[in-house]
């Protein structure tokens, strides 16, 4: 059986969603607006239960009426909460990067693809040395009005913004 390995934000609520949808052997991770930071411990503790459960497919997942993600993106009423100030001027980074590179489409879906291939990447440069089998990580955002999951744009797609002299 295919196991997968979700991280989601907890506000999203999604894992009765996931377990109906994806009929895998699926296991979950947390946190906030999908911000965790990756230190040591987080590193090991994915790494530990990758190896442990055999897992093969990893998954950010957000929801397009994510609280964390919607207040970013708006009043940012809970900017003061642990770490979230840092992780809220990511997603006004991105916001501004995607309205400059993208005049149309769903401009919350661009930040939301831009903001989890950055998560990609960065776990993946995390997990490359550290894992015997490779392991895909992909994206995907919930739109719960269609219920449905959509993949995240390509990378591809969501460039950085640079300035050249």
């Amino acid at each position: 059986m295919r196991k997968c390995l979700f991280l989601l934000c907890p506000t999203d609520c999604l894992e009765s969603v996931i377990n109906n949808r994806f009929k895998y052997e699926n296991y979950f991770y947390t946190s906030l607006g999908n911000s965790f930071i990756y230190d040591d411990v987080t590193i090991e503790y994915i790494k530990r239960m990758v190896k442990t459960h055999n897992i093969r497919d990893i998954y950010f997942v957000l929801s397009t009426d994510n609280q964390i993600i919607v207040d970013a993106l708006g009043n940012q009423d809970f900017s003061g909460i642990g770490k979230l100030n840092y992780f809220y001027n990511n997603i006004t980074k991105h916001k501004k990067q995607s309205e400059i590179l993208s005049h149309k489409g769903n401009p919350k879906f661009s930040v939301l693809s831009h903001y989890l291939n950055i998560k990609i990447k960065e776990l993946q440069l995390e997990l490359n040395n550290l894992l015997e089998h490779p392991v895909k990580i992909q994206g995907k955002i919930y739109d719960r009005q269609n219920d449905l999951f959509r993949a995240i744009y390509s990378n591809l797609i969501c460039l950085e913004k640079y300035h050249l002299n």
